[in-house]
């Protein structure tokens, strides 16, 4: 009784064997098949793209087409190999003599290349050519590469070299010049599902068509995942395979109701966002999937408002194609930009968080909050229907603050709307923030708040201050000011504040620098201290002693509030009689 044959996973049963099995590489195709009809075949091949496109593959199908001798024993280079002959089957086994071929990732030292070099002065055993497959080819080492370079440049007219990559940018410049270059490209969704569907009925099995598409999108263009997938996959469903168990067994969230978490967003239903979000996770959904769903689909909708046709995906089911069409038109681009940005965050919290749900759950929260947040055009808007708060009167000695600036808004209304509906808007919320400052002490606190010493001690001991009303300082700058002082304060202050800040330099101003007064005031309390009988009492008894501070009575009680503990109503009192 013979064995039973073993099972051949579908990657490798269906791996093509002829240029026409291949899909989605035409151009690829087509060159090859005009070179070899020409005769004008490389001396060397180097192919790149993304994992699973063929490039090994081709390379073998290269490898039979120049050795394959035909059903008869007389055929020559050919583009469309017999398969049947000792050549081709040898080939495609991976046993022939004369095709050898080498991983790059575990022979990456000139030793190995040497091995090369030498062999390839002597002819082909059987074939017509020698063939040489070096695989991931990338990763050989500076010292291979160079050590190839003279052979690969000027082989022997019996030797052929063709190489595979998916890191083309690692090769250096020096092998690709000697070599004729292919890009294999990504499969398209629709040949891919299209190549699912043939290798399921060749299988007789029953897999729905939004199955394959989850598949398909998946595999992100890569015909061996997408082969290995649909292995999984119709073992996973033991008879007809669903979406529902395609779905399950790659670990994502329903579409729909991705689609529902992504609307209670935009919403902002963060409680319903949650309720969903942890419904996805109870049904086995991945949070990073979830998140990583929100992500495309954010990027499909903007794509989609700007190109319709993007719509027209055919591993988009209808009824999510409607919805993406129906967001496009009601979501504008800003929304869509910002939760984009927000998500890639996200992303990369509930990748580095060490529980994933609870990270996933903080970005719906924030993503929900953010969604109804007013757009600059809604804000402008706002402010220029709100009612203006009332004048704020300046400090005594200045040019009155409030009143000067609904002065000025008032003369630019009358001057013809000449600022129009933005600067009507604008000027009352100028005027409101700067009314926090009245006095040019609270500029100074401002100062003090934000720790700027260098020109808090510039401001106090520099500036004589001139006038004052919110947004404009005048100040006449003592000898030793610095000379850019009005440029730094008024940065400071447009900073701090938000808004901008007039400062300006005037010739004279009888007005004392904050210093001077406060050294004033301290000079007259030292004064009135020393002719104290008590303190020259003291001071005879204590020849030299000096006065180095001095508290007042309101100075005391100011510390002792300050100092005080806050007063508990009701305080219990264990002794207290029930």
């Amino acid at each position: 009784m013979s064995a039973p044959s073993a099972y051949r996973v579908l990657a490798r049963k269906y791996r093509p064997e002829t240029f026409a099995d291949l899909v989605g590489q035409d151009a690829m195709v087509r060159t090859l098949k005009n070179a070899f009809a020409a005769d004008r075949i490389a001396q060397a091949f180097i192919m790149t793209g993304i994992r699973g496109t063929g490039k090994t593959t081709t390379a073998r199908i290269i490898a039979k087409g120049m050795n394959c001798i035909g059903p008869d024993g007389t055929g020559g280079p050919t583009t469309e190999p017999c398969g049947v002959c000792e050549h081709c089957v040898a080939i495609m086994e991976g046993r022939h003599v004369d095709v050898m071929e080498m991983d790059a990732a575990s022979n990456t030292g000139v030793g190995n290349i040497r091995e090369i070099i030498d062999s390839v002065h002597y002819r082909a055993a059987s074939a017509r050519y020698k063939v040489y497959i070096i695989d991931e080819v990338h990763m050989l080492s500076t010292g291979a590469f160079n050590a190839l370079l003279k052979t690969l440049e000027e082989p022997p007219e019996h030797v052929k070299f063709i190489f595979a990559t998916t890191e083309i940018r690692k090769v250096p410049v020096t092998v690709l010049s000697r070599c004729q270059r292919f890009d294999l490209r990504r499969i398209e969704p629709e040949v891919m599902i299209a190549l699912m569907r043939k290798i399921a009925s060749a299988e007789d099995a029953q897999i729905a068509d939004d199955a394959l598409a989850l598949i398909t999108r998946a595999a992100e263009g890569s015909a061996r995942d997408a082969t290995s997938l649909l292995d999984q996959a119709i073992s996973h469903g033991a008879g007809e395979t669903t979406a529902v168990q395609v779905r399950a067994m790659l670990g994502l969230a329903d579409r729909g109701r991705v689609l529902d978490l992504f609307d209670m967003i935009l919403r902002g239903d963060a409680a319903g966002a949650l309720s969903e979000l942890s419904g996805q996770y109870s049904d086995g959904a991945d949070p990073m999937a979830v998140l990583r769903d929100l992500a495309e689909i954010t990027h499909w909708v903007s794509v989609v408002k700007i190109t319709p046709d993007a719509a027209e995906d055919p591993t988009v089911s209808p009824e999510e194609r409607s919805r993406g069409l129906q967001m496009a038109e009601t979501l504008p681009m800003r929304v869509l930009t910002r939760l984009w940005q927000m998500l890639l965050k996200a992303l990369d919290e509930v990748a580095s968080a060490p529980n994933a749900m609870m990270a996933a759950e903080m970005a719906v929260i924030r993503l929900t909050h953010v969604a109804d947040l007013p757009s600059p055009e809604e804000l402008v808007r706002k402010l220029g229907n709100a009612t203006p708060p009332p004048a704020v009167s300046g400090a005594p000695g200045t040019s009155g603050g409030g009143s000067n600036v609904n002065a000025t808004a008032q003369r630019t209304q009358q001057g013809g709307h000449t600022s129009g509906a933005t600067m009507a808007a604008v000027a009352p919320a100028v005027e409101q923030a700067l009314a926090r400052f009245p006095t040019f002490d609270h500029v100074v606190e401002l100062i003090r708040a934000n720790r700027d010493v260098k020109l808090l001690v510039e401001v106090e001991n520099t500036l004589r201050l001139a006038a004052y009303q919110p947004g404009r300082i005048e100040f006449a700058p003592t000898d030793d000011a610095p000379r850019d002082l009005a440029q730094r304060l008024g940065s400071r202050l447009q900073l701090w504040t938000g808004n901008r800040w007039a400062v300006t330099i005037v010739g004279k101003s009888d007005a004392e620098t904050i210093a001077e007064v406060r050294d004033a005031k301290e000079n007259a309390l030292k004064s009135q201290a020393e002719n104290h009988p008590l303190m020259q009492a003291v001071m005879a008894t204590f020849p030299g002693a000096k006065i180095l501070s001095i508290r007042t009575p309101q100075d005391i009680a100011a510390a002792a509030v300050a100092e005080a503990l806050p007063e508990v109503e009701d305080e219990w009192d264990p002794f207290e009689d029930e």
